[in-house]
Order: structure tokens, then C-alpha cells, then sequence
């Protein structure tokens, strides 16, 4: 069984989500549309970078945040909040993963899912 949101679409969502992460000025911000891809668990995926322990978190804080106070949902699963390398918010059918730097580039997920369109958003 697939699961499926209700709620907004997620082109919307997806949008919401970047807001959230240059909110707390998340570097190297990646939209990868997965729509067209054959086997992809999400419609997106959106990639971000922080610095530091302390900025990791405050940009998954400010995604939940944003998504909430604009479409009322919540993430329907939250991974990474104690190790503080990757964190990831998974709303279903968008999922948005905040790395540490040196982390984004040892899993490599723009390489991963490299027949995905991918869309950088400019700083």
C-alpha cells in the first residue's frame, strides 16, 4: 500500500519547505523532482546544508514551523534529531534532508538519484 498525503500539493509543500530552510540561511539548497523517476519512495526530495550542530537543527525546526503555520501538517516521521549529521523530515510524498557539509557529500544523493530534474535555488 502506497501511503498519500492529503493536504496541499506537493509542488506547494516543496515550496514551503525551501522558505523554511533559507529561513536559517541553509546553504546549497537542492529541489530533486523524483516524479518521473521510475521506483522513487517521494514526488520530492529537498536537500540542504548547515554548518553546525546548532544551525542543523534550527533549519529542521523552521521547516516544521513554516509547513505548519502554512498548511497545518506535521512531518509524518522525523530521523536524525540526536546525531545531528543528517536530518531528515518526511512528509510522505516530500521529504527534506539537512545535512551537515561533509555528510551531504559522503551520501551523495544528488548523485544517488541522478535521473531525477534537479533545481538549485540561488543563496
Amino acid at each position: 500500500m502506497v501511503k498519500k498525503r492529503k493536504g496541499a500539493s506537493s509542488e506547494k509543500l516543496s515550496e514551503v519547505i525551501v522558505k523554511g530552510m533559507q529561513e536559517k540561511k541553509a546553504a546549497d539548497i537542492v529541489v530533486m523532482d523524483l516524479r518521473k523517476v521510475k521506483n522513487a519512495v517521494a514526488d520530492f526530495f529537498i536537500v540542504c546544508s548547515g554548518n553546525s550542530d546548532k544551525q542543523i537543527d534550527a533549519i529542521a525546526d523552521s521547516i516544521d514551523e513554516e509547513v505548519f503555520k502554512t498548511l497545518k501538517e506535521n512531518p509524518w516521521h522525523i530521523e536524525g534529531k540526536n546525531n545531528k549529521e543528517w536530518m531528515l523530515l518526511d512528509y510522505i510524498d516530500v521529504v527534506a534532508h539537512v545535512f551537515k557539509k561533509d555528510r551531504r557529500e559522503f551520501y551523495a544523493l544528488e548523485r544517488l538519484w541522478g535521473d531525477a530534474d534537479i533545481t538549485e535555488i540561488e543563496d
